[in-house]
Order: structure tokens, then sequence, then C-alpha cells
């Protein structure tokens, strides 16, 4: 319906019709049609009042007042203007506030439902029963599936049937819906708890039907009253109860460092309303008497659903399906190969290995086994009285696992006793195999069963979703029952698409696996078990067999096995997505030359795309897709012109300008584009009479030069042939067509009318347009002459432009002009006298002193016609432009934006309904302190670098700095120095706009805002009005680029564009746009901010009056927060406050303040924050931005469209969320941020489209993603908040969705921009974070239930892109540590000197090293970055990257983030301790010191990168394959390659890296900080000891089982001294174990030498230093005489001292490791201040190592220069003077 079909708003209060809710009611009680409320300034999104100008809003407002015979509510007063939602808050105690945001919630919903309506209600003030019905049914369907699945009949009293429904079943379905949304406004952090909202809906709609039924108590003979009421009764008797609980638990996990099996979650309190028992422990009301209140696991409820325990074995348990195909596999394959037949078939044939190889059958048993023991072992928690079934489904799974176990082993026992006892396969011994697959048959009738439903998708489905009983008793023993996870299944068609991908990625992966892994391995192992005589160096516990040593050589082979799935996944991954994304028309238009090829269609794509229809989307046929399908590939490949030619006179074409010139418009708004790039880009209006469309004109370049080209070759060919040719191109037809008129026109208006010389132009004109008319074009004219005419007509225009005028000049020129014309022009030569006649020569001649024409006829326009003056200069570009402008706009950010947009009209999107019927939305941004726009002191204030902010953003965005400064002196600004006085604002905003600032996220989604104003304009604004809005727009973009016009806080559109000439209501836009869209950023702290209540006053207060700025200057901003009352001593409310900027009043006004019942933040600060604000949004849909994000106009245009996805099916299933794709803006900063971007885009692209589709396991991964809000608002919100377990947030929304049946797609048609971190450091703190974060998932139950519910191939493609990933990742860096350990091994043992007389074991080896060099050189990373790149900018541009990031060292910066990921992935796994890191979002040009770089990788990645080196180290010195140079570096190289980039890259990508004097300044502040001592509160910055403490607080955290690894993990470094010590000359070739005995004297010595040292030095050192000097000299002594007397009197030579240096240290690392673990004994003891002695001394000594490979290269020449054109290649390549900001102006040499 459109505003146009509107009556005018009535004039009094509207009344009921006979029909829907407005109809009479009964005369007792409430009547209808009440005063309606009168409109209040503190109202949010729109006033509701009658006069408001939307039918619809009215129809909300009166169905909401049409009480009927409601009784009265028991409260105090009662005013006319109330309505339900108040009756309701009478009854229940809502609180004021919460009832008027959810009121306003309500009507703008229906209101907008109820425009959406196909066949609207006959009267436009009738609400329709279906919005409603339709409305409940969707927010409730919830709540009804609860109560179906715990047995219990819902408390909805309505007609099954909704036709046969009277008014007031309508009225009651309104109550229902109000009730609902007005407890969860209220429900504060029970928000998080979705089945907790059900069940106090359930009871209170309960007492709601008591109400409407007129039920009597039976103890007063009243009318019944809710168990609930009150003032507040809400909050204090329901909500604060609960919430109590979950404060209480929230406290007892000690902010997350408790073990998650001891204290309950968010999900455990919520799964206990999964179980019957809620209704009979918590009863109604709410009994806090229950055990339910009871922290204690024993005496409380203890956990629910599941039980949380750290270990690594949950990879297992969570995928044993996956891990069950590996293993089995493995199995066969050895089994199989282990013949030695050159093929699997032969092998196959033989009977023995079919015999063989029901052993797996036997494994596939002992892996169930494992599976029950784990489930025993982890969950056995949640056994009590009201379980006993799950833990007698426990113990029953155990035995029936080891039972098969044990028949299998009996049957295939009795199978070769049998053959062995005949000597052949005989019946008998047959038989008995057949006796073995019948009982493998029963074992796999489970598999089988689920093989076939897997085939059948829908019956599984409605298997799971049904909830029969019998149904639970069939499927009571395969898994636990749960609320979600049921009926995960997809249709058929997407069910064969990702079973197909998956199966031949694992025919390549098992072929491969075969042939390259298994299979050379086989001949070796078996060589090396026949090996018989070893000649051991060492002592030997294993001498009667290798199989210890089989097993070494095996593991990494092992170990990638398990691992290089990942590989064959991101291979195949890549290309699927290209082949989706050609499909999808990804990479059509990559640059503007592509773009002018198509702009004759852009014209159209934007119409059919971007402009709204006429009949609704819900009434598309068949044949409708089909014909928009045929007309998408007309317009996609221009084939037969699917619309005419647009001309000038079209109203298509208006429309198609003023959108296109909004953009180019923001564009220079937003300074990426100069002032005559805006004249060269825009669509100018029609003007000076021109016929054809006026083309920008940088499609018009060099069009009329062509033109005349071909009219000097065709110089005598008649007037259509030429013709013809030059209209072969639109754009040169346009060209030629709009340079005459333009022309004609000029020199008619610079010419005075009325003078000789105005007729003899209009002669000339018309005899040219004569001839054109009857083609005697080229018969009359010679169009060799037009150059001539081209080059005086240039110079004319060039005079024109001239800012002073030389009259007599151009009076010359166009003197020369018509002489040209006269003499050259012409083919027939005429006399004066015939020109005379016709009317081109004056009849008398002139009598002026020169006697020229025009010497006084000519007169220019004055100075204030800027449109002439623009004019002119779009002719002279037309007339002198001679190349093809392919490099306009110069930006390539202007440059990407337009090709994406303009490439994303020709992909498939749905199309656009007007903004009046499109879903209404919200975006929704959390906010805690960051920045909001940069102060005059941060932008001037200078680092240690000598640099400043503003410095650093004018090198990197130096062609915006020039575009903003021509763009601050057209507004006014005479000298550079008004930047930091009258122009300062916009100096801040400038550079706060290019910074990942709060500014800049508010700025781009505020532009949803502008295009949907502009959008409702087009949609019903009239041919008039877009005729005068384009003219309008036109000539205000000229007046601003003419520079009078200085107001540019709003944008042109929301200025200037509006319907009043159309009859529609003025101002409409904004009522419109307010209704559709509305932005809510919550900034927790604003409260306290701005009444100083923070810890730096001046800072909170400098905050809170940007962010007033902010919402001044945004009228649909609004900001959200928390506020904290202090009430009396010790006591404080809190409240969740919405405020708004009022422009009437000019000040902010608080709009809602809804009271909570307690702090709100009790998990993870940013979604409680989220949590908090979000029943401020309004719409269907809500859009989760970041602080590290942008929009832009262009794409805002889009999202009506992308909106409409929500009605479409994709596969079984509506989507939930609309995944949406991220540009990463910060990429063009440094190597590394366009590592991380190149990274992040591929992830955001090529990644999430493949999980889409074919996949179907795409999650929620990152904020742009459109939730379908009450979809989620009903199923928990759109994050997760459980402390430390849902660190990352984000994905659980993912998870819970996809658990409760809801489906995710991914749209990239449209796009958000996105800020990552840019330094390195700061990376390394984000892939810590998101490592941290998978450790964590790795434990939780929602991993656990998709790894069991979803089907066998999508739990594939979920592990693989999720934790898998990351799993793998250490699989990787295991693989390193175990080929390494094991060559070690046999070379130390003696085993491989033995080898290699007798097999050559390189192959498989070869192989495996191979795939870990090409893992670790970031390949397989790399690779859906080079496809991607190849898709969307062509195959040389993507070599190209890839060789210029291989040149930058990005395989050095993809290494050394493997490490960080395997570091902080296991650590959290193991021990915990994830936490938020704030990684810093500022620019980071500044130079970190070696100490802190240092405190940063010491542990995750120095010491093992160091342990390594000295592995390849020692086997380099001890193993004889080693002798072999290419061997041991072909052996070796990734390993080094590993070490060297483990070690190097914090300071090649560090900033001044390698200069000389800053690596002297940094070790001495190294120095001082290793001896700093410091005390209790010193922070880990300055003191080493404090630091060291820090670093083990994961060790304080962890269990049992993670202090018994740590111990075992920190025993190898034993093996250095166990290996070396039978190598040294003193051992004599003795092998007993005495010698590694006695080697540990030398320890011992050692630490008794520090301690008499240590001891010296604390006595002596202050007073009496002579004596510690004398103690030293003592001790030296001593060892010099040791030393010689072992090498005069033992084989002891010299260079042992140096070998036992690789064999003691790292002992003494390994005690201290063991000691840090056993730290609560030791530390009480004397002996932990030696520990921390010898600590702080092996720092130093690691320090040494890192910084001797930096000192040397900071040392030697040049290598500062090469690393600063590495980490700033880019900055280089585009003019950028990076070398000034990294000499700094001034070095700190003092600190």
């Amino acid at each position: 319906m459109s505003l146009r079909q509107r009556p005018p708003p009535p004039r009094g209060p509207p009344y009921g019709s006979a029909k829907g809710y407005n109809s009479p009611a009964a005369s007792n009680g409430f009547t209808g049609g009440a005063a309606p409320p009168q409109p209040s300034a503190q109202y949010n999104i729109i006033p509701l009042h009658p006069s408001f100008p939307f039918p619809e809003v009215r129809a909300a407002e009166a169905a909401l007042r049409t009480l009927g015979g409601l009784r009265k509510t028991p409260m105090d007063v009662w005013r006319d203007d109330m309505d339900l939602m108040d009756w309701l808050g009478g009854f229940f105690g809502f609180q004021n506030d919460n009832i008027r945001n959810q009121r306003e919630q309500l009507v703008l919903h229906l209101a907008n439902a109820q425009m959406r309506l196909q066949n609207p209600p006959g009267s436009f003030d009738s609400l329709d029963p279906t919005v409603v019905h339709r409305f409940s049914l969707k927010l409730l369907k919830n709540y009804t599936s609860w109560c179906s699945y715990l047995g219990h009949k819902s408390n909805i009293g309505i007609p099954d049937s909704h036709r046969d429904s009277s008014a007031a079943d309508h009225r009651r379905e309104l109550l229902y819906t109000s009730l609902y949304l007005l407890i969860w406004g209220e429900a504060a952090n029970l928000r998080f708890i979705p089945e907790c909202i059900s069940y106090i809906f359930h009871h209170m709609a309960m007492d709601l039907n008591r109400i409407l039924e007129d039920y009597i108590d039976e103890t007063t003979g009243r009318p019944v009253l809710p168990t609930i009421s009150g003032k507040d009764a809400f909050l204090d008797r329901v909500v604060t109860p609960i919430y109590n609980i979950i404060r209480a638990e929230a406290d007892s996990s000690r902010n997350g460092t408790a073990p998650h099996s001891n204290w309950r979650n968010y999900d455990d309190i919520n799964e206990f309303f999964w179980s019957p028992l809620c209704f009979q422990r918590l009863k109604w009301p709410i009994n806090v008497g229950s055990n339910f209140f009871v922290i204690s696991q024993r005496k409380g409820v203890g956990k629910t659903g599941f039980v949380e325990q750290r270990s690594f074995w949950n990879l297992y348990r969570s995928f044993d399906r996956l891990w069950v195909m590996l293993i089995l596999f493995f199995q066969a394959a050895i089994i199989v190969a282990w013949e030695g037949t050159s093929t699997p078939s032969g092998a196959l044939s033989n009977r023995n290995v079919q015999a063989r190889l029901l052993t797996l059958f036997i494994t596939w048993a002992g892996l169930r086994f494992l599976k029950s023991l784990l489930d025993v072992a982890t969950q056995h928690s949640r056994v009590s009285r009201d379980t006993m079934l799950l833990g007698v489904r426990m113990i029953l799974k155990c035995v029936a696992a080891s039972g098969w176990t044990i028949v299998f082993g009996v049957l295939y026992g009795m199978i070769w006793s049998q053959r062995n006892q005949d000597g052949r396969w005989s019946a008998e011994a047959n038989r008995k195999l057949v006796n073995f697959l019948e009982a493998v048959l029963v074992f796999i009738m489970p598999e089988l069963l689920a093989l076939a439903l897997f085939i059948l998708p829908w019956i599984r489905n409605f298997l799971e979703e049904t909830n029969f009983k019998i149904f639970y008793v069939l499927t009571w023993w395969f898994q636990s029952r749960a609320f979600v996870g049921r009926g995960l299944r997809e249709g058929l068609v997407d069910n064969i698409k990702y079973t197909l991908f998956w199966v031949v990625v694992l025919a390549f992966k098992f072929t491969f696996s075969y042939f390259l892994q298994i299979m050379p391995m086989v001949a070796p192992t078996k060589a090396l078990l026949n090996l018989r005589i070893v000649d051991f160096k060492w002592h030997e516990f294993f001498s009667n067999t290798n199989r210890f040593a089989v097993g070494l050589l095996w593991l990494p082979v092992v170990l990638i096995y398990l691992m290089d799935l990942q590989i064959w996944y991101s291979i195949f991954s890549s290309f699927v997505g290209v082949m989706v994304g050609l499909f999808s028309h990804l990479g059509e238009i990559r640059n503007m030359e592509q773009l002018r090829l198509r702009f004759q269609f852009f014209a159209s794509a934007m119409q059919f795309n971007l402009m709204s229809e006429e009949q609704m989307l819900s009434a598309r046929t068949l044949e409708r897709k089909f014909h928009d399908a045929i007309q998408r590939l007309k317009l996609r490949y221009g084939l037969g012109r699917p619309f005419k030619k647009i001309e000038s006179n079209q109203i298509e074409m208006y429309r198609f300008a003023l959108l296109w010139n909004e953009i180019i418009e923001t564009f220079r708004e937003e300074d990426i584009i100069n002032d005559r790039e805006v004249e060269l880009l825009e669509l100018p209006p029609n003007s000076w009479n021109i016929r054809v469309i006026r083309w920008p004109c940088f499609l018009l370049c060099n069009e009329l030069r062509l033109a005349l080209s071909q009219a000097d070759e065709l110089v005598d060919a008649p007037d259509k042939w030429l013709w013809r040719k030059i209209c072969k191109n639109e754009y040169r037809r346009c060209a030629v067509i709009e340079s005459y008129d333009s022309i004609k026109y000029l020199l008619l208006r610079i010419v005075k009318d009325g003078t000789a010389e105005h007729s003899i132009i209009i002669n000339l004109f018309h005899e040219i347009d004569r001839a054109i008319q009857i083609e005697k074009f080229t018969q009359t004219y010679k169009t060799t002459a037009l150059q001539q005419l081209l080059l005086k007509l240039i110079t004319l225009l060039g005079l024109i432009n001239k800012p002073k005028n030389d009259m007599s000049q151009m009076v010359n020129v166009l003197q020369a002009l018509f002489e040209v014309f006269i003499k050259d022009f012409l083919k027939v030569r005429r006399t004066i006298e015939q020109l005379r006649q016709d009317g081109l020569m004056p009849l008398r001649p002139n009598n002026t002193s020169t006697g020229l024409l025009f010497e006084y006829a000519v007169e220019l326009p004055g100075a204030e016609n800027k449109s002439f003056y623009r004019q002119v200069r779009r002719l002279h570009t037309i007339l002198i432009s001679s190349d093809s402008m392919n490099n306009v706009p110069k930006n390539l950010e202007a440059r990407r934006r337009i090709a994406f947009f303009s490439n994303s009209l020709f992909m498939n999107m749905p199309h656009a309904p007007r903004v009046e019927n499109m879903l209404a939305f919200s975006v929704l941004t959390p906010y805690y302190n960051e920045e909001v726009i940069y102060a005059k002191e941060q932008l001037k204030s200078i680092n240690d670098d000598g640099v400043s902010i503003l410095f650093y953003l004018q090198k990197i965005y130096d062609d915006e700095w020039k575009n903003f400064m021509e763009r601050m002196r057209r507004e006014g600004m005479e000298y550079k120095g008004e930047i930091w006085t009258t122009k300062l604002r916009d100096l801040r905003l400038w550079a706060s706009y290019r910074g990942q600032t709060l500014s800049r996220t508010v700025r781009g989604m505020m532009y949803y805002y502008k295009a949907l104003k502009m959008l409702a304009f087009l949609d019903s604004a009239s041919e008039m009005d877009i005729r005068a809005g384009s003219q309008e727009l036109a000539s205000l973009n000229s007046t601003k680029l003419d520079g009078s016009m200085n107001d540019t806080s709003r944008s042109p559109s929301s200025r200037n564009l509006s319907t009043e000439s159309s009859g529609v209501n003025q101002g409409h836009e904004y009522e419109t746009a307010m209704m559709k869209y509305v932005y809510v950023v919550s900034c927790q702290s604003y409260g306290a901010q701005k009444n100083k209540k923070g810890k730096d006053k001046a800072k909170d207060l400098a905050i809170a009056e940007e962010i007033l700025y902010l919402m001044k200057n945004n009228e649909a901003l609004r900001v959200a927060y928390v506020d904290e009352v202090e009430t009396g001593k010790d006591q404080k409310e809190y409240y969740s406050v919405l405020v708004r900027y009022d422009t009437q009043l000019e000040k902010e006004i608080e709009i809602y303040r809804i009271r909570l019942p307690g702090p709100f933040k009790l998990g993870e600060g940013k979604p409680e924050n989220q949590n908090h604000a979000i029943i401020f949004t309004r719409g269907d849909a809500i859009q989760t931005i970041d602080m590290n994000q942008d929009n832009y106009f262009e794409e805002a245009l889009k999202m009506r469209n992308l909106l409409e996805e929500f009605r479409t099916y994709y596969g079984i299933r509506k989507p939930t969320i609309l995944g949406v794709r991220e540009h990463i803006f910060s990429g063009s900063v440094s190597s590394l941020a366009w590592f991380m971007s190149a990274q992040e885009t591929s992830f955001v692209t090529l990644g999430q489209r493949v999980l889409a589709n074919p996949l179907k396991v795409r999650m929620h991964y990152g904020h742009p993603d459109v939730f379908d809000r009450f979809w989620f608002l009903t199923r928990g919100g759109i994050s997760k908040a459980s402390r430390v377990i849902n660190i990352s947030e984000d994905i659980f929304a993912g998870f819970n969705c996809t658990l409760r049946g809801g489906n995710v797609t991914h749209h990239e048609y449209i796009q958000v921009g996105k800020g990552r971190d840019v330094g390195f450091n700061q990376i390394s703190k984000f892939e810590g974070k998101v490592a941290s974060g998978n450790g964590e998932q790795v434990l939780s139950r929602d991993i656990y239930r998709l790894g069991h519910r979803l089907d066998f191939f999508r739990m594939l493609s979920f592990f693989y892109t999720t934790i898998g990933f990351y799993f793998n990742t250490m699989m990787v860096i295991l693989t390193v540590y175990a080929f390494l350990w094991g060559r070690l091994y046999l070379a130390l043992s003696g085993i491989e000197a033995a080898m290699m007389e007798n097999s050559n074991n390189n192959k498989a080896l070869g192989t495996i090293l191979n795939q870990q060099f090409l893992i670790q050189m970031g390949l397989f990373t790399a690779l859906p970055m080079i496809v991607e790149n190849f898709l969307e900018h062509g195959f040389l541009k993507a070599i190209w990257d890839f060789l210029m990031m291989q040149l930058q060292l990005s395989s050095v910066f993809y290494t050394f983030s493997m490490g960080t990921r395997t570091h902080f992935f296991g650590r959290t796994i193991l021990h915990g301790g994830a936490g938020y890191q704030g990684t810093g979002r500022g620019f980071v040009v500044e130079h970190k010191s070696f100490a802190e770089n240092y405190r940063l990788y010491a542990r995750s990645h120095f010491v093992k990168a160091i342990e390594l080196g000295v592995i390849l180290t020692v086997y380099a010195s001890y193993s004889t394959k080693a002798r072999n140079t290419f061997v041991y570096i072909a052996m070796t190289i990734s390993s080094w390659f590993l070490v060297v980039s483990w070690i190097m890259a914090p300071f090649v990508f560090n900033p001044s890296g390698f200069d000389w004097l800053r690596t002297v300044y940094d070790w001495d502040d190294f120095l001082n900080w290793i001896w700093y001592h410091g005390g209790v509160l010193t922070k880990e910055e300055l003191s080493w000891e404090t630091w060291w403490y820090k670093e083990q607080d994961h060790l304080r955290t962890t269990g049992l089982w993670g202090k018994l690894l740590e111990i075992i993990l920190g025993l190898r470094y034993f093996v250095f001294q166990y290996g070396i010590v039978y190598q040294m000359r003193i051992a004599g070739g003795n092998t007993s174990i005495a010698v590694y005995l006695l080697s540990w004297i030398y320890m011992v010595v050692a630490v008794g030498i520090h301690v008499i040292i240590s001891h010296a030095r604390d006595k002596y050192a202050a007073k009496k230093h002579v004596y510690y000097r004398l103690v030293q000299l003592l001790v030296i002594v001593v060892i010099i005489l040791v030393i010689i007397l072992l090498l005069v009197f033992t084989p002891f030579q010299f260079l042992d001292i140096f070998t036992s240096s690789m064999a003691f240290i790292p002992t003494g690392w390994g005690l201290i490791s063991i000691a840090q673990v056993l730290r609560p004994f030791l530390q009480s003891t004397v002996v932990w201040e030696t520990v921390v002695a010898l600590a702080r001394l092996y720092d130093i000594l690691l320090g040494v190592i890192v910084m001797a490979p930096v000192a040397l290269l900071s040392w030697l020449p040049g290598f500062q220069f090469m690393q600063t054109r590495i980490l700033f290649n880019e900055a280089f390549s585009r003019g950028l003077q990076i070398s000034r900001i990294l000499e700094g102006k001034k070095f700190k040499h003092g600190k």
C-alpha cells in the first residue's frame, strides 16, 4: 500500500469498525475507543498519537486501546488513555518504562507487518487479525515447542482454527503476545535462559487465562488475582530470585578460574527447565527453598545436561565418528600394505588378509568402549536420584561395548585357531568366519539404520521432532534426550551436494595416504624389526626389540595422516568456493575499465534491483521467477536490450541519476575523491537542451576524438555510413550529440541576443541541422576541418574557464572560429554576398575600429552562475580528453567500492520492496571505552619515534588528505593554520574516520538511515518530484563544489529531497525511515562517564561529550547504558537506560529507565552489554556491528534487498541468520596488515561461501551478520555469555541457531567494512585470543551436541572449519617435534647407523616432511587467498600478489602464527586461563622493545624454537645420516625454517627492528627489567619476577591431570643429558646406566656453585666486597683444577666442556619446569629461592640467544633499509614516505 492510497489522518480519535480489533465490546468494564494518549516529548522512534500520518500505526494503537469487557485492574489509578499493556502491568506488576518500551515495540512491529500485507483490510484504521496471529505464532513458537517437549499443555487459550476466532480471541492473542514481550523486556540476565522465560510465561499465561475467564478466588470470594502482583512484583518476586542464583554461581566461578564442572553457567540453569523436574521443584510462585537455589553440587541441582571437563579427550568424545573412520582405515591400510603387493586389490584377494581385516571390528568395538568410558569419566557427576536412567545407560553402554570387544576377540581367535589347526581355509574355518560376519551384521545394525535415515532425511527429522514417548524409548540408547539438536537434517538436494563433496575429498585423502604415506613405510618397518645386530651407543632398555624405534619412526606419519584431511579440505573447498563464486557472478567487474563497458546497462541494473516493485514479493509465482531469471540474463550479458535505452526524458534516468550522484557526493564527503573527480563521475541532469543521456565524463573521454578520426577516414562516405559507425559505440554517439548541442547552446548563450552575430549563429546551426536532417552533411561540409574547429573551441572554452576573462582574446577566437567555418569547413566556397543571403554574414559591414565580428556581442554570465561554468568545464573535458581515464578516480578505495557496487547489481538478489513494505531492522553496537573521536592532543602528540597520528595519517592517506584540505578551502578556510582552530572539529572527524573509532562506525551505520530516506522519496515521489529533486541536487552539488556552501552536517538527500509537490505528507521520508530503522549503541559506562564516576574523570567526561555529539548529529542514533544509583550505604540500584538527543529541546533526553535485579555483568562483558541493550532495538531483524566496523552508502541501498532473503527458502528452511560479506579496510597500512587482511578476506568470503553452500554448516563468525530478531530473542539472544567457556561469544550464536533448527546463509552482493589489528603484537594477541576461545569451545556442550547430532558429512565440515583447524595446526607442530625427537633417538641410540646399511625410509618421511613444510609455509592457508584473489581480481593479479607476499616474508608470519595458535589452543584445553585480551585498535608504527617482545613470546615461541634448534644441532653432530650435507638439509630445512621464523618474526616485523642504536638500548632495557625485583604490586612490564609468576597462573588453576602432563612433558629435557653423556669422551664407550647416574654429579655441583656464590653475594657483596670476590676466585680455581685433573687422569677432552652444555642446560630447564608445577609444595622451602634465581639466569641466557641474530643483523649494513622495505612495501609502492616515519624526528636515548 503506498502513501498516496492512504486517506489524510483523521482529526478526531479513531473509532473501531465492525471488523478486526476495533469492534465494539460489551458495555461492562472498559470500552474501546478511549481517548488516545497525548504525545510526549520523551518518545523514542515516533510519537504515538492520532495525527501520525501512517494509518497502520493508528490501527495498532487502536487495537491496544480496545479493552472490551476486561475487568478493572487492582491499580489505584486508571486513566482513560491506558491500554492492554497497562492492563497487564496493573495485574502482574511490570515496570512502567518496560510497558512503554514494549508498547512501542509492539505498535511498530504490528504497523510494519500490516504495511507488508498483500491484501490490507478495508478500513485503514483497522488492524488485520492475521498480523497479530502470525506474530504470536512466531513469538511463541519456542514456548509451544517447549510445552510439547515436556508433555505439558500450552496455556495459550485460543482456537486452533484462526478463521473461526472472534474479536475476543484476537484480543486474547494480543494479550499473550504483549505478556511475553513484557516478561522478556524485564527479564534482564534471564534473557540468556529462554526456557526459563517459557516457564515463567507458562504460569503467568495460566493466571491471565483465569482472569480472562473470570475465575473466583475460593478463599476470598472475589475475582481471582495473579499469583504474582503488586508494584514491581515481577522483577522482585520472579526475576530477582533466579538472578540471584545465577549471580551466586558466577561468584563461585572465581572469575572463571574455577573448573567448569564445579559451578553452573547459564546453559546449566537453562537446561534445568528441559526437565519436568522444574515443575515439581520450583512450582509457582517460585519456591526459593528449592534445591535449585542451592549452590552446593551435592545438595543442589548441580550440572544439568552436560559437564565441561578440561581434557584433550573431548576432541575424541565429541567427534568419535571421525576418529573411528580414520583409525579403522589406517589399520586396514597397514594390513593390506603389509602384504607388499603393488596394488591393494592383489592383497585383498588373499583370504588371510581378508581375515585380518576382521580385526577392524575388534578395534571399532574397543573404540566404542573407550567412548563409553570417557562418557562415564566426564559425565558421572550428572547422575543423581532424579537421573538414575542416565547412570544405567552409561553402565550398560560400557558393558555392551566391552562385551562386543570380547565377543569379536573370541570369534576372531576361533577363526585362526581353526585355520591353523586345519592348515588351510577349510569349510569349518570358513564357517567360523561366517559366524564372525553374522555377529558383525548385528553390531552394525544401528549404523545401517542411520545410513537409511541419512538417505531419507525427512524421516529422521520427523522422528526427532515428534514428541511421542515411543520414539523416546527407541532412541534412548543412542543419545541423551535434549530440547535442542533435534531435526537437524537438511533436504535431499543439499544432502547430495555436501555428500559428493566429502566423498571426493575422502577418496583423494585415503588414496594419497595409502600410496604415499603408509605403503612406503612398510619395507623400512620390516627391516627395522628384523634388525638384530645393533651397537647401542647408550644404555638401551629395549635392547631385545626395535619396536620402540618403529613407533618413533611411525609417529610423524600417524600425526600427518590424522591431520592431512585438513589440507585436502582446504584444497577442494578453495576450488568449490571459486566455482560457487563464478556462478554467483563475483568478480565480473573488477576495475573502472570493465565498468565502462557495462555502464550503459548499469542504470537498468540499478532500476531492476534497487527500485521497488509495485507487486509484493509474496505473490511471486514460478512463472514470475523464471521471467526474472531471463531478465537478469539479458541484463547481465546485454542480450536483446532487456530495457530500452534510457534517454534523458525518461523518469528512470532521473532515478538513476539521483542515486548515482548521491553515491558520488558521499564519496566526496568522505574525501576519497576530489572536486574534479566529482565532475568527471557525476551524471548531470538535462540542461542546455541536450537530447541524450549525459553520461559521466569518464565514460565519454576520447570518444569525440575517435568520432572525428572516423569522420576523417570516411571523408566522402554518405551520412548514414558515418553515423552508423559512430553509433556502434553508445558513449561515442552520446558524446557527439552532447558536444554539438552544448556548443550550440554555449555560443547562443555568450553572444548577445538581438545582435547580428547572434542571428548568424542561429542561421549557421540551422543550416547544419538542415544538412543533418536531409543526410547531406558530408556532402556539404568538409569533415577534415572538424579538427580545426575542435582546436578553436578548446581555446574558447579555456578562455571562458579562466577566473579573469580576456574579452579581446575571446573575440579573436570567435572570429577565427567563424573564419574556419566559412573558409575551410564548407565544401563549396561561397561569396560574401551568398553568405549574406544565407544569413551567415552581417548585412552591413562592421563599423567598429577593428572591423571584427563579435567585438561587442560577447557577454558571459556572472560568476554567481555556477551551473553554467560547471557545464563549460564538462564540455571542455569532453573536447580535450584523449586518454581512457581508467585511473579515475585516483583513490584505490573509491575504485574498489564503485567496482564492487556495480558488479553486485549484476548478481542475483531479491527484488527490493517499497521502503514501507520492507522488513524493519536495527543495528546494535556494544561499546566500552574505546576511542570515539580523536582529540586534538592525540593528533598532535608525538610518540617515541617522533611520529604523531596526524602525520602518520597524512602519509598513509596522502590523496585523501589533499581532498580534505581542498574541501576545507572550499568551505571557507583561508590559511592552513585554521585547521587547528575553526576547522578543528572537521580535522578530528577526518582522522577519526580513518581509525577504528566509534565515530567511524556510527557514520557508516547511519548510511542506512540516509539510504532509506532517499529510497522512500524515490518510492512515492511523482515524476515532477524526481525531476525537481534531480535538478535541485545538481544545483546544490554545483554550489558546494564552487565553494559557496558551508553546511555539510546533513546529507543533500535529507536536506532537499521531499515530496511536497505531489501532495504527499511533507517529510514522510523521515517517518518512514524511522519506522524501519534504529541504531542503538550500548555504551555501558556512559552514565558513569557523564557523571564523572570513573577513575579518569577528564577522559570519561570527554568521551561522554563526544557520544553526545554523535547523538546530536545523528537523529536515528540511540544510546543505551547501565546506570548505577546509590540508594543507601553500600546499596545500589541498576537501571538499563535509553537516551536520545531532542533537536527541539536541544538536549539529551531520557526515554526509558528499566530497573535491573542487580549488576548486569555476570558473565562475559560483551554479550552482557548486548543483552541489556537489545530490549531497545526494534524491527524484524537486527544486525550486530562491532566497534571496528564501517559501512558504505552504496551498500546501504541494498539492505532492503538483503532483508527479503528472510522470506526465501534455502533448502528446507528459511534463513534465521543472513551472513554478510566483509571488506577488511585496514589492509593498506603495512605488509603485516596486508597479510592479515588477505587471510581474513579469504575466510569471510570464500570460506563462508563454501560453508553456506554446499556444506550447510556456516555458523556466525563475524558481526555484520543479520539476525532474525524475534527468532533469536525467544531462543537465548544473539550471543552466549557464560564465563570463560563463551569467551568467543559470537560463534555460539551460530551454534545455538543450528542446534535449534535455524538456517544460516551467506550473501555476497552486499558488504560491510571491518578493521583488523595492524601491528605484529596486536595480531599475535588477537590470534591468541581466538585460539584460546577455540580451546574453550572444545569443552562446550554445543560442540559435543553438534558433533553428535549433525549427520556424518556435515560433522566433518563442522569439525574442519572450527576447532579442527586449530587442532590440526597443533598437530603440524607436534609432527615437527615427533619427527625431530624420533630422529634424535635413532641417532643417539645407534639404531640409525645400523639402519643405514639395511634400509631406506626416506620416501615416506620425505612425503611427511613435504606436507609439513607446505603447511608451515602457510601455503594451505594461502591457497584460499590465491583462488579468491583470482576470482575477484584476475589470475595475473593473484599470482603477483602471492609472489609479493612471499618476498615480504609472509611465510615467516604465517609460520609464527601457527606457533601462536598451537600454544594458546593447547594450553587452554589443558589448563584453561582463557580471557579477553584487549589488542588495541590504534595505529601501530612505533618500535616495540626487546623486553616487551620477550615477555610476549618467550614461552610461546622462543623456548620451543631454541629446543628445536638444540635438537637439530645435536642431531647434526651425532647422526651418521647428517654427515651427508644434502640429506641433512633436505630432512631439516623445514624445521630450521620454523626455528628461524619463531625467533626472528617479532623483530623482522618490528619497525626499526634492525636499527643498531635501538638494539643497544633495547638490551640495556631488557637487563634492567630482568634484574629489577620490585614489590608485590609491581607490574610485569617493570619486573621479570612479576612476569615470571604471572606466566605460571595457568598452573595454579589447572587440574591434577594437567599438572601430571606438564611434569611428563618436562621430563623430555632429560633426554639430552641421557643421550649426550654416553657420546662424551669421558664415558669411554661405557653404556652402563651408572654413566648417566654419575652425570647428575655435574648438575649437583653446578647448583651447589650457584648456591655458594649467591649466598656469598647476599652476605658479603654489600659491605665486605673483598670476601665476595675471594669466594668467586676460590670457585674458579677449584673448577680449573677439576678440569685439569679430568684431562690428565681420564679420557675427558676439552671439547666435552662444550658438549656437556648441550646435555646439562636442557636438564636444568626441565628441572625448573617441573618445579613450577610443584610450586605449592616448594614455595615455602629454601629450594624455591634457588629455583627463582636459576630461572632468572635461564631467561638471561635465552635472551642472549634470541638477541644474538638480531644484534648481528642490526650491525650489518643494509638490513635496516631492507626490513623497512619489507614491512612497508605496499606503502612504498603508493609513493608514501615511510622512511620519514621510521627515522623519527627525535630519538630518545635516555629513558
